[in-house]
């Protein structure tokens, strides 16, 4: 794996790289698609997770 997807993404924080993230509990139940620049949202409520690591890379379409 790259480094990119094992890093852990907070909430609030910019998106670097579009694509699917999952939270970092280890039980696989939260997922987000996000684009580049835009903001992660929070964790369900119910995850014990702190934040959000790079499933898989989306190629994202420029203007």
């Amino acid at each position: 794996m790259s480094e990119s997807s094992e890093k852990v993404h907070h909430p609030g924080e910019i998106v670097p790289q579009s694509g699917i993230y999952e939270c970092d509990c280890g039980q696989g139940h939260g997922y987000s698609t996000d684009m580049k620049g835009h903001r992660f949202p929070p964790l369900h409520e119910a995850c014990g997770g702190s934040g959000w690591k790079l499933k898989a890379a989306v190629a994202h379409p420029g203007p």
